[in-house]
């Protein structure tokens, strides 16, 4: 049944035109919902937002990444990752040191307070949705990735820059 649904759609009417609409802009709510919740409840916790958590648990996982190792970890853009990372930088909790095999490239590693932080840090809702994702089958996934896409351009917004949950920037 859905919530907050048309009297004809709680009713059991079989299809409303505005029926998947309504599923749609619902699960988005959802997720909206869902991400702003643990921003919440990470910076409550352990005062950094869920982006600069999720940032953490990536750098956390493989040591010495770059910013474009971090950016594919987290699927989304260097820039993006950049903001965050510059800001865990700031905080003490990552450090930025040019790499001793190749000067051109910059490896991140988390510091003793960072990984303090991640200590006590709950799991993200970046983590929960990407394990989501990949136990949906590999057609499923290209599907949903394909429409989400098609849903943005047909609204007119596929030129808005794709920045981490909830962190400013762009």
């Amino acid at each position: 049944m859905i919530r907050d649904a048309s009297p004809e759609l709680r009713s059991g009417a079989t299809h409303m035109p505005d029926a998947d609409a309504v599923r749609a802009m619902d699960s988005l709510r959802r997720i909206v919902h869902a991400i702003r919740v643990s921003t919440r409840g990470s910076e409550r916790s352990v005062g950094i937002s869920a982006a600069q958590l999720f940032v953490l648990r990536q750098l956390a996982a493989v040591s010495g990444q770059s910013m474009s190792d971090i950016a594919a970890r987290t699927r989304t853009t260097q820039s993006s990752v950049s903001e965050v990372v510059g800001r865990l930088v700031s905080r003490g909790f990552v450090d930025r040191r040019t790499s001793p095999t190749d000067r051109r490239r910059a490896e991140l590693t988390l510091t003793p307070a960072g990984d303090a932080v991640l200590a006590r840090a709950p799991e993200t809702i970046q983590e929960r949705l990407l394990a989501g994702f990949g136990r949906l089958g590999q057609a499923e996934q290209g599907a949903l990735a394909e429409l989400l896409e098609a849903w943005l351009v047909a609204s007119g917004l596929e030129e808005v820059r794709p920045v981490l949950f909830f962190e400013e920037g762009g």
